[in-house]
C-alpha cells in the first residue's frame, strides 16, 4: 500500500483530531464518519482502529470493540492503550487468561499514559489484586493530578482497603475541582455519617441546577436519602430514596415477564432427577459459594468465613455464569434468560467446574478455600451441585421487607433491575423465595441456610455452625471479622469493617406507611415479613 503523501497525513491527523472530539461529545455518527474517511485513504493505520474500538466501546458494541482493538495491537504490537483496552474487555468476558497475556503485553511495553495506566488499574481490581490497582490509579494521578475520573478510582480503591480518611479527602477534592461530581458526592455519602445537613443542600443545589438528568439524579437522591437516614430525618430521607429509585427506573429496562419465564423455566428443568442423571462433575473442593438476595447480609457470613486461616476472599465473580455463556456459545446481551438456563442444562458438568475454576484461577488466592460471594448465583445452585459436588453452598435469609427495602434503597450498577420499583422489588422476591424453596425441596442438605438476623443478634453460635458445615476446624478469629484489612467490593465496604450489629433488623418499619405498597404486594404472594 502506497504511503500517504504530506497533504494525505495533514489530512489523516485532523479526520483523527475530529473523530476523537466527536467520540467525547457523544456524536457517534460524525466519529463513524471520520473512520470511514480514515480507511479510505489509509485502512491500515493504528490509531483510525482504535477510534473505531472506542467507538464500539462507547456504542454498547462489544464485538466491534474487540475486532478493533485486536487488529490495533496487530497494526501496532506496542500500541499501550489497544493492549489496555483488550485486558479489560477480556475480564468482562471471564477470559482472565487472554486478559492476562494482555496486561503483560501493555506493562512490557512502560505505559506512562495516564489513561492506560488507570485502565491497567482497572483491570487488576477486576483480578482481585487491589493492591496492584492502587499503584496504578496513584500513578495515573500522578500523571495527569486533578482530573476527577482518576481521583475517584483512586479514592474507591482506598475505600475498599477501608482507608477512608484519604478516600474522603479525595472525594471532597474531586467536588472542590468539579463541584457537580454525582459520584463523588455518593461516594462521600456513603463512607462516612452525615452530622449536618450541609451536604444534603449542596447536592440539592447540584439537582437544581441540572434539572432533568435522571442518570445523574439517581446518584444524588440516594446520597441525599443517605445522609437524611444519619440525621434520623425518616420522611424526607424516604422521599430522596423514591426520588432515588425513580431516577434510575427511567434509565434503565426491567422486562418482568422475561423473569418469569425464567424462573419457570428453572423449575421445570432442573429436578432431583437432572441432577441425579449424566456423568459427574469437578471434584474439586475448594470453592465455598455465598448467594442470595443483594443487601441480606452476604458480605457479613462472607468475612466470617475469610477470616479463617484456610479461606481466601474472591469478592463477587462472575465467572460460573460466564463460564455457562462460554460452554453454551450463548450471545444474548441479557445476563440471565430462559434461553441460558435451558442450554446450561446440556452441559457437561466436568467441563463447566473445570472452566469455572481456570477462569477465577488469579482471583482465588493461594490458601486451600476461597469464597465466591455472588448473590445472584442462587439461580445456578442446581448447575453448581453438579458441576462442583464437592463446594459448599451458604444460602443467606433475611426478612422479606427488610431485604425488599435494602435493596430499594441501595443504587446499584448494572444489576438488580427490579429493584427501583415497590412492587416490582415484593414480585421478584417472591419468585425468588418460591425459588428457593423448589431447590430446597429437590437437593435438601445441599446447602445451608444461614440466618441474618440470628447471625448479628448472637453472632457465635451461628458462626461456629457456619465453620461447621463448611468443614473447617474452628479458629476464634472468625468472630473478629471487622478486625481484616483486606478489600471489600461491595456496598457494604463501610460497614463490614465494625462488629456484628442489629441496627439494621426492621429498619423497613420506620417506613411502614410509605412501603405499603411493596407490603401489599408480598402479602398478595402469601411471604410475610418476620420482623
Amino acid at each position: 500500500m502506497s504511503k500517504p503523501d504530506p497533504a494525505q497525513l495533514a489530512q489523516l491527523q485532523e479526520l483523527l483530531k475530529t473523530g476523537f472530539k466527536a467520540l467525547s461529545l457523544g456524536d457517534f455518527s460524525r466519529a463513524g464518519e471520520c473512520c470511514q474517511q480514515i480507511f479510505a485513504i489509509k485502512p491500515d493505520l493504528p490509531q483510525g482502529h482504535f477510534l473505531v474500538g472506542l467507538l464500539g466501546l462507547e456504542s454498547r458494541d462489544r464485538k466491534t470493540a474487540f475486532n478493533a482493538f485486536q487488529s490495533t495491537v496487530k497494526l501496532d504490537p506496542d500500541h499501550a492503550a489497544a493492549w489496555a483496552q483488550l485486558a479489560k474487555l477480556y475480564m468482562t468476558e471471564g477470559q482472565v487468561n487472554r486478559a492476562d497475556a494482555a496486561l503483560r503485553e501493555t506493562l512490557r511495553i512502560r505505559p506512562t499514559d495516564p489513561m492506560v495506566l488507570d485502565l491497567v488499574g482497572t483491570t487488576l481490581t477486576q483480578m482481585g489484586e487491589h493492591g496492584a490497582a492502587q499503584a496504578f490509579f496513584a500513578r495515573a494521578n500522578q500523571a495527569q493530578p486533578n482530573f476527577p475520573p482518576f481521583m475517584q478510582n483512586l479514592a474507591n480503591n482506598l475505600v475498599y482497603h477501608g482507608d477512608t480518611d484519604d478516600s474522603d479527602r479525595i472525594f471532597e477534592d474531586i467536588i472542590r475541582l468539579q463541584p457537580d461530581s454525582p459520584q463523588a458526592h455518593w461516594a462521600l455519602s456513603s463512607s462516612r455519617k452525615a452530622d449536618s445537613d450541609k451536604h444534603v443542600e449542596d447536592m440539592r443545589q447540584c439537582i437544581a441546577g441540572r434539572g432533568n438528568d435522571p442518570r445523574a439524579n439517581a446518584f444524588y437522591y440516594y446520597a441525599i436519602g443517605k445522609e437524611l437516614e444519619d440525621l434520623q430525618r425518616w420522611p424526607e430521607a424516604f422521599d430522596a430514596f423514591a426520588a432515588g429509585a425513580a431516577a434510575r427506573r427511567a434509565t434503565v429496562e426491567f422486562d418482568e415477564q422475561a423473569e418469569q419465564q425464567m424462573f419457570d423455566c428453572l423449575m421445570a428443568t432442573y429436578t432431583h432427577e437432572w441432577l441425579a442423571a449424566g456423568p459427574a462433575g469437578n471434584p474439586d473442593a475448594s470453592p465455598i459459594f455465598v448467594l442470595g438476595q443483594p443487601r441480606t447480609g452476604t458480605t457479613l457470613i462472607e468475612r466470617i468465613i475469610t477470616s479463617h486461616s484456610q479461606v481466601h476472599s474472591a469478592g463477587e465473580l462472575q465467572h460460573f455464569g460466564l463460564a455457562l455463556r462460554r460452554l453454551a456459545d450463548y450471545r444474548n446481551p441479557k445476563r440471565f434468560t430462559a434461553e441460558l438456563f435451558e442450554a446450561a442444562a446440556q452441559l457437561e458438568p466436568a467441563a463447566l467446574g473445570k472452566l469455572y475454576l481456570q477462569s477465577s484461577a488469579k482471583m482465588r488466592g493461594d490458601t486451600p478455600r476461597f469464597v465466591d460471594k455472588l448473590p445472584q448465583n442462587y439461580l445456578m445452585i442446581p448447575l453448581i451441585l453438579k458441576a462442583l459436588p464437592n463446594a459448599r453452598i451458604v444460602h443467606l435469609v433475611r426478612d422479606p421487607m427488610d431485604a425488599c427495602f435494602a435493596s430499594f434503597k441501595q443504587l446499584f450498577a448494572d444489576a438488580y433491575l427490579h429493584s427501583y420499583e415497590q412492587r416490582e422489588m415484593a414480585r421478584h422476591h417472591a419468585r425468588y423465595r418460591k425459588l428457593m424453596a423448589c431447590w430446597r425441596e429437590r437437593f435438601p442438605g445441599r446447602f445451608l441456610d444461614i440466618s441474618y438476623e440470628d447471625t448479628a443478634r448472637d453472632l457465635e453460635p451461628n458462626a461456629r455452625a457456619l465453620i461447621e458445615f463448611l468443614g473447617l476446624p474452628w479458629e476464634d478469629a472468625c468472630l473478629q471479622f471487622h478486625e481484616q484489612t483486606g478489600a471489600v467490593t461491595t456496598a457494604s465496604a463501610v460497614q463490614v469493617r465494625e462488629p456484628a450489629h442489629t441496627r439494621s433488623i426492621g429498619r423497613w418499619r420506620r417506613y411502614e406507611a410509605q412501603l405499603a405498597p411493596m407490603q401489599d404486594e408480598l402479602a398478595r404472594a402469601n411471604v410475610s415479613s418476620i420482623n
